[in-house]
C-alpha cells in the first residue's frame, strides 16, 4: 500500500510543476508533441529509399518489398479513428506516451529483423505506435494551447512534419550508404526515448469526463476493414490492376463493411466516430478541403519524378533534390500561416494557401527543358508554399469547430483525410497521366514517344490544379472565422 501513495504522489508532481505553471507552458507542450510529428514523418519518407536495398537484401520481387511500406500504412489509416475515440474517453496524455514506447519498441524490432516476414510484423507494431501518437497530437495542442495561438501552435506542428519530410530521403541516403538499412529504422530510438521521457514530464493532465462512455467495438470491428480496404484500393488499384482479386475482394469488404458502419454509427449511443460533427460546416468543409490539398500535394509529388525521369531523363539524386522544394516550402510557410489565422482568421490563409498550390500546378503543366524549367522550381515551390499556409488554418478551424470531448475522433478524422488524399493523389496523378496518353492513341506507356509523355503529364497537372481550384472554392464557402 505505501508504494501506492508513492506512486500517486509522484503522479500528482507530473506535469512538472516548475514548467506547468509558467506563462508559456502551451509551448513545452507544443514542443513535445513536435518530436512526434517530426519522428513519425521522417520514418514514413525514410522507408521507400530503402525498399531497392531490402529488396536484394531479402532476395524478393519489388511488388512483395513494397508490403513494408503498405502494412505500415494500411495499420496507421485502420486505427489512429480508433486510437483517437480512445483517447477521448480515456486520456491522451498517457496514450501518447505508450504510443511512442510502442514506437520504439517496432523500430528496433525492425532493425534487428532476420526475415521478410518478421520485419512486416514489425512494421506492423510501429505503425500502432504512430496512430497512438497521431490520434492524439492535434487534440493535445489544441486543448493546451489558447485559441488565439491556435494556429502558430499547429502551424509549429505541421513543420515538424515538413522538416521530417524534407530530411528522410538525405538521413535514410546517408545511413544506408555508410552504414546499414538497419539503421534507418535505429535512427528513431533517441528520439523516440526523448519524446517519451518529455511526454511523461510536460503533457498536461487529462481532465476526467463527466459521464463515463462505452467504447464501441461492433463500430470499430466495421471501421478498421472500411480504412484498410479503401486504402489498399487507392494505393494498389493501378499499379495491380482494378480487376485484380485482392482489389476486387477490396470493393466488396468497402461496400459491406462501410454501409454496415454508417447504419451501426447512427443507432447506437456512444459512436466510435460521432456523425454529429459532419453536422458542422466548418468541420465538414474543412476536412474535405484536408483531402483535396493532400490529393493535389501527392499528385504532384507522384507525377514530378516520373516526368523528370521520363522525359528529362535525369538521375535519381537531381530528382530528389528537385522533390524537396516541396517540404522545404511547407517548413517555411507552416508558421507564419499559423501566425495569420491567429491574427486574421482562418479562411483568407486557407485561400491564399490553395490559390498558390493552384497556381503551382499550372506553372508545371508549362513547364519543359531549357528556360521552362524555371517553372519547375516555381511550380514545386508554390505547391509546398501553398499546402504549408493551408494546412495549419484548416487544420485548427476544424479542431475549433469540435466540442472538447470529441477532440481526439475530429483530431483522427484530420489525419485520416491527409492519408486518404495521399492515395486519391497518387490515384489520380497516375489514372489522368495514362488517359491524357490514351487520348493520343498511346497504349502502352513503355513505347510512348516523348511528345506524347510531354503533353500527358501538362495534362495530368492541369487536373490536379482544377482540383486545386475547386479547394479554393470550397474555402472560400467556410464560415468567415
Amino acid at each position: 500500500m505505501p508504494s501506492n501513495g508513492s506512486g500517486h504522489h509522484v503522479l500528482e508532481m507530473l506535469p512538472l510543476r516548475a514548467i506547468r505553471h509558467r506563462p508559456g507552458y502551451h509551448w513545452f507542450v507544443v514542443g513535445t508533441v513536435c518530436i512526434g510529428a517530426f519522428m513519425a514523418a521522417l520514418d514514413a519518407s525514410i522507408i521507400n529509399i530503402a525498399l531497392p536495398v531490402l529488396k536484394q537484401h531479402f532476395g524478393v520481387r519489388m511488388h512483395v518489398v513494397e508490403w513494408v511500406s503498405l502494412a505500415y500504412l494500411l495499420t496507421l489509416a485502420g486505427l489512429v479513428v480508433p486510437f483517437a475515440r480512445l483517447a477521448d474517453m480515456m486520456g491522451r496524455r498517457w496514450m501518447y506516451a505508450l504510443g511512442f514506447t510502442v514506437f520504439i519498441v517496432g523500430s528496433l524490432l525492425c532493425g534487428l529483423a532476420f526475415s521478410l516476414p518478421f520485419l512486416l510484423g514489425a512494421r506492423v507494431l510501429q505503425a500502432v505506435g504512430a496512430a497512438m501518437l497521431q490520434a492524439n497530437s492535434v487534440a493535445i495542442i489544441t486543448a493546451a494551447t489558447p485559441p488565439e495561438q491556435r494556429g502558430r501552435a499547429i502551424g509549429f506542428q505541421a513543420s515538424a512534419q515538413g522538416i521530417g519530410l524534407s530530411l528522410g530521403p538525405a538521413i535514410g541516403g546517408a545511413l544506408i550508404s555508410f552504414l546499414d538499412w538497419r539503421w534507418i529504422f535505429f535512427v528513431n530510438l533517441p528520439v523516440g526515448l526523448v519524446g517519451t521521457v518529455l511526454g511523461i514530464l510536460l503533457l498536461p493532465r487529462d481532465k476526467v469526463p463527466a459521464k463515463r462512455e462505452r467504447f464501441d467495438f461492433a463500430g470499430a470491428i466495421l471501421l478498421v476493414p472500411t480504412l484498410v480496404a479503401l486504402i489498399y484500393v487507392l494505393n494498389m488499384g493501378l499499379k495491380e490492376g482494378w480487376t485484380s482479386p485482392l482489389v476486387v475482394a477490396s470493393y466488396v469488404v468497402l461496400v459491406l463493411a462501410g454501409v454496415g458502419f454508417l447504419v451501426l454509427e447512427r443507432r447506437t449511443p456512444f459512436p466510435i466516430v460521432d456523425l454529429g460533427l459532419f453536422r458542422n460546416k466548418t468541420f465538414t468543409l474543412g476536412s474535405l478541403t484536408g483531402v483535396l490539398s493532400f490529393t493535389v500535394m501527392y499528385a504532384v509529388l507522384l507525377l514530378t519524378p516520373f516526368y523528370l525521369d521520363n522525359v528529362e531523363h535525369m538521375d535519381s539524386l537531381r530528382s530528389g533534390l528537385y522533390l524537396t522544394i516541396v517540404p522545404i516550402g511547407m517548413t517555411l510557410f507552416t508558421p507564419v500561416s499559423g501566425a495569420l489565422a491567429d491574427r486574421y482568421g482562418t479562411r483568407m490563409p486557407t485561400v491564399l494557401g490553395m490559390t498558390a498550390a493552384c497556381a503551382g500546378s499550372l506553372c508545371l503543366s508549362g513547364m519543359g527543358a531549357g528556360m521552362q524549367r524555371l517553372l519547375l522550381v516555381i511550380g514545386l515551390f508554390l505547391v509546398g508554399l501553398g499546402i504549408g499556409v493551408f494546412t495549419p488554418p484548416n487544420n485548427s478551424s476544424v479542431m475549433g469547430s469540435a466540442p472538447a470531448n470529441r477532440l481526439g475522433v475530429a483530431g483522427g478524422i484530420l489525419n485520416m483525410s491527409r492519408t486518404l488524399g495521399m492515395g486519391l493523389g497518387v490515384t489520380l496523378g497516375g489514372l489522368c497521366y495514362q488517359l491524357f496518353l490514351d487520348l493520343q492513341g498511346v497504349a502502352d506507356e513503355k513505347v510512348a514517344p516523348t511528345w506524347a509523355m510531354v503533353h500527358a503529364f501538362h495534362g495530368a497537372f492541369l487536373v490536379t490544379a482544377c482540383v486545386a481550384g475547386l479547394t479554393v472554392l470550397l474555402s472560400v464557402a467556410r464560415r468567415g472565422s
